[in-house]
């Protein structure tokens, strides 16, 4: 395994306007299809998503307060459930706070969170349907 950041998750308080910023403000590519509650944009080797905020704490699992919740994710993908849960239980004994184990997710895939030993937190993901940045 080859140690990359994935994917910059952004909780944002409005999706329309923050959307509009990165896309015409930024010049960032949105990845097509568009939906209403998630966008992506690619960079080069990594993603920026943008989720509500909301939403993005009840994923990761851990509560929703302005003044606590940092707001983002960091994103590791792996190319298979059984690295997930490896590296998962490593972050663990190195110790990261599990937020949410892993396991099958909404959009399909396999995924874990976890804070890091500042409180920053990382989903740890194997996304069977697209790779994101390079793994190699």
């Amino acid at each position: 395994m080859k140690p990359y950041m994935s994917m910059i998750t952004l909780g944002v308080s409005d999706m329309a306007k923050s959307i509009e910023f990165y896309h015409k403000g930024l010049g960032f590519p949105r990845l097509e299809p568009y939906e209403e509650n998630i966008a992506f944009f690619t960079l080069n080797g990594t993603w920026l998503a943008l989720y509500e905020k909301k939403t993005l704490a009840e994923d990761a699992n851990v509560a929703f307060d302005e003044s606590t919740f940092k707001g983002f994710t960091l994103a590791h993908t792996l190319g298979s459930e059984t690295e997930v849960d490896a590296l998962f239980q490593e972050a663990i004994k190195a110790g990261a706070t599990p937020t949410k184990q892993p396991q099958k997710v909404f959009w399909g895939g396999y995924s874990g969170y976890f804070k890091d030993p500042d409180g920053h937190l990382w989903e740890i993901a194997h996304n069977p349907f697209m790779t994101i940045g390079t793994q190699a």
